[in-house]
């Protein structure tokens, strides 16, 4: 009877253990920056010194992710998120973004995360970038210009390059019907778990302290 006892304290323990261990990494936008959090160069949207009109969010602490590494114990490797990025190389005002797109950071999340929140779409949305065709094979340098393929693109490489990492994509909520119903498409063609966040609250357009919090609460309870 000890003995049984003793096996099953082990076991949990070997799965407290793992869970600890675990990595993570975010590919995402200003919902997901933070000061000193993100590469050096990457625009920032929340700062230590924030404009009270703007955000009640002034520490790392109270951002979504913290909260869930916290909470489920496991340990960032990776933030690389841009302010205002899109996921297609098409900004704001039709500006070429190439060079902060989501399909440009995406091979940068610090090796080898055991999980992968890629948080987007929002700037593609509110810029209006051009939605493009469903296209998931032999896509172009031309057809990342548009939203729809170069989804697929990211989606269909992080698949084939982080085959080990569990990967989901967080989906804001109040986007276009567009951008959300795409997203939600193309993440059931690659088998990404698409979490549909559900009234997050928010100043300025981007989540306060409420909404970070709302934004954790609501991963933990898919993740179940």
């Amino acid at each position: 009877m000890k003995k049984g006892i003793l096996l099953t304290i082990l076991l949990l323990m070997c799965l407290v253990a793992g869970a600890q261990t675990k990595s993570m990494a975010v590919l995402g936008d200003s919902y997901s920056t933070f000061e000193g959090a993100i590469p050096e160069g990457n625009a920032i949207w929340y700062f230590k010194q924030n404009n009270p009109n703007q955000t009640d969010v002034n520490s790392v602490d109270q951002t979504w992710w913290t909260l869930l590494t916290k909470r489920q114990r496991w340990t960032l490797l990776m933030n690389n998120s841009y302010s205002g990025s899109t996921i297609c190389n098409t900004g704001y005002n039709k500006a070429d973004y190439s060079d902060r797109s989501f399909t440009k950071r995406m091979d940068n999340l610090g090796g080898n995360p055991d999980v992968i929140f890629i948080f987007g779409a929002t700037n593609d949305s509110w810029a209006h970038a051009p939605i493009g065709e469903f296209k998931y094979e032999n896509i172009t340098k031309d057809d990342l210009w548009s939203f729809r393929p170069a989804m697929a693109y990211m989606l269909g490489w992080m698949k084939e390059h982080y085959a080990k990492s569990s990967i989901y994509f967080l989906l804001n909520d109040g986007l276009s019907q567009e951008v959300t119903e795409s997203s939600k498409t193309i993440c059931e063609h690659y088998g990404v778990k698409c979490i549909e966040l559900q009234a997050i609250d928010k100043k300025a357009g981007h989540p306060s302290v409420k909404g970070m919090q709302q934004i954790a609460d609501q991963i933990v309870e898919a993740l179940k």
